[in-house]
């Protein structure tokens, strides 16, 4: 038997199992479900992740622009406000002067300074006065004493940010604080003078308008003609020079009393010494004073008549 086997045995052929026809996808069976993987359906071309990198990269470089600027306005307003609350200082000799006045009551509030007069009975006017930019109040003190010395209430205010200009409180936020005081002006220096043109055109009440080295940049009074007004200014004032106040003459009332005192510079219609861009005074303070005192007590002996 086994001869036998033996015999046929060369002529049995294996069959072998037909080989599967290759797919033409690639993938992987999982060994617990059998089930193919495509890898062309398992995760996200190639090509779309290179092009979601730039505009991620994008979104980073303008957060951070933006980052910088925000930081960049914060230093300019918090300089800003540093800068505007740091006054010019009044002098300490004529805080001296002024202490040593009799004729003169101070009272230095936060917003303001009162001036009453002590000696002489007060009369029924008044001068709410606006300080230059970044001018302590209290450097006008000795100017306009003696004009409170002849009767007359004067309120300095004292500017938020120390710019007149961008002051919203109005004129009756002054005048309350002197309500014995029915007839009033308003005057100022320099930007505070602008304020003081704006005051006299939204108020009719107001009676008179004084500008120390100033003019009315903003407001047209020209049609104010019963509006008495007295613009000071000075031969050597070098930031608001005797052409600016010649070129805004127009917004002024034709009857306005223009002056202009030779030598004076721009600083000494205050007492918080030398500034910034003014011209060189050939005068000393002490007839500086002497003259603008002479000019405001001759102005205001014709206002409220």
């Amino acid at each position: 038997m086994s001869s036998w086997i033996q015999g046929i045995r060369p002529h049995c052929r294996t069959r072998r199992a037909p080989d599967r026809p290759r797919s033409r996808q690639t993938g992987t069976v999982s060994r617990s479900t059998g089930s193919r993987h495509d890898d062309a359906t398992s995760s996200s071309p190639p090509g779309r992740r290179r092009r979601a990198a730039p505009r991620s990269r994008t979104r980073r470089v303008l957060k951070g622009v933006a980052l910088v600027l925000f930081a960049v306005v914060v230093l300019v307003a918090t300089g800003f406000f540093v800068w505007a609350k740091t006054p010019m200082s009044a002098t300490a000799s004529s805080l001296a002067a002024v202490a040593d006045d009799t004729r003169v009551d101070v009272a230095d509030q936060p917003d303001v300074v009162v001036l009453r007069p002590a000696r002489t009975t007060a009369l029924d006017q008044g001068l709410v006065f606006v300080a230059g930019a970044r001018v302590d109040p209290q450097a006008y003190e000795q100017v306009l004493a003696g004009l409170v010395a002849t009767g007359v209430t004067v309120v300095v205010e004292r500017p938020v940010l120390g710019f007149g200009i961008l002051d919203p409180r109005p004129l009756s936020h002054f005048t309350d604080l002197a309500p014995e005081v029915t007839n009033w002006a308003v005057g100022g220096h320099s930007l505070g003078g602008v304020r003081a043109c704006q005051y006299a055109a939204d108020d009719p009440t107001v009676e008179g308008l004084v500008l120390f080295g100033s003019y009315c940049a903003t407001t047209d009074l020209s049609g104010r003609d019963d509006l008495p007004v007295l613009s000071l200014g000075g031969s050597r004032d070098g930031l608001s020079t005797p052409d600016d106040i010649e070129r805004y003459r127009d917004m002024l009332p034709d009857d306005a009393t223009v002056v202009e005192i030779p030598g004076l510079a721009h600083a000494q219609f205050g007492s918080y010494g030398a500034q910034p861009g003014d011209g060189e005074p050939s005068i000393s303070d002490e007839e500086a004073r002497s003259r603008i005192d002479r000019e405001l007590t001759s102005f205001f002996a014709g206002v409220g008549d």
